[in-house]
């Protein structure tokens, strides 16, 4: 029988032997049904270990149509009203009851989304990431990529994927 106690905050324990530390926790999303799914857990794992949790919202860089020669007034005005609509969608995110007295950090990169990811991560030296999955199979996942795949391979800290079905461990 293994117990496990919780001495500090953000360190799970077995034995007395430390093994898990989660201070930082990225929740990157892209406001789907499926990224509300990962939000649970990301929800319930910073509640557990105290941990500050980073919202991360990236735009593709193909939705502001860069050019060659630079970008335009018009496009400059397009980013920055993509990036207020997504920086108020992060301020709804999370339920205002469970974020009251806790740390959360919102951000909006724009760029490629699986790369803006990685480097936040790194940049901002976190513990883990929780990021949704669409469970895409075949020749739609062929076609489509999948961005939690790419951040899983390449990324500098644990990932943990959450399919939109099957067994759940957080009640909702």
């Amino acid at each position: 029988m293994r117990v496990i106690t919780r001495p500090a905050v953000g360190v799970l324990s077995i034995r007395g032997r430390q093994m898990i530390q989660l201070s930082r926790i990225l929740l990157p999303t892209d406001f789907s049904k499926y990224s509300g799914e990962a939000t649970k857990y990301a929800c319930a794992l910073a509640e557990q270990f105290d941990a500050t949790l980073h919202l991360l919202h990236v735009v593709p860089n193909q939705d502001i149509m860069m050019f060659d020669f630079g970008i335009s007034l018009e496009m400059a005005e397009r980013l920055d009203h993509i990036r207020q609509a997504a920086q108020e969608s992060l301020g709804k995110l999370l339920d205002a009851e469970w974020a009251e007295g806790r740390t959360v950090v919102e951000a909006v990169e724009v760029g490629v989304t699986f790369v803006e990811i990685l480097q936040y991560a790194k940049r901002e030296e976190i513990d883990l990431i929780v990021i949704g999955t669409h469970g895409r199979t075949g020749l739609a996942h062929a076609l489509m990529g999948s961005v939690a795949e790419r951040v899983v391979r390449k990324s500098p800290c644990p990932v943990l994927t959450v399919r939109p079905e099957g067994h759940q461990f957080v009640m909702p």
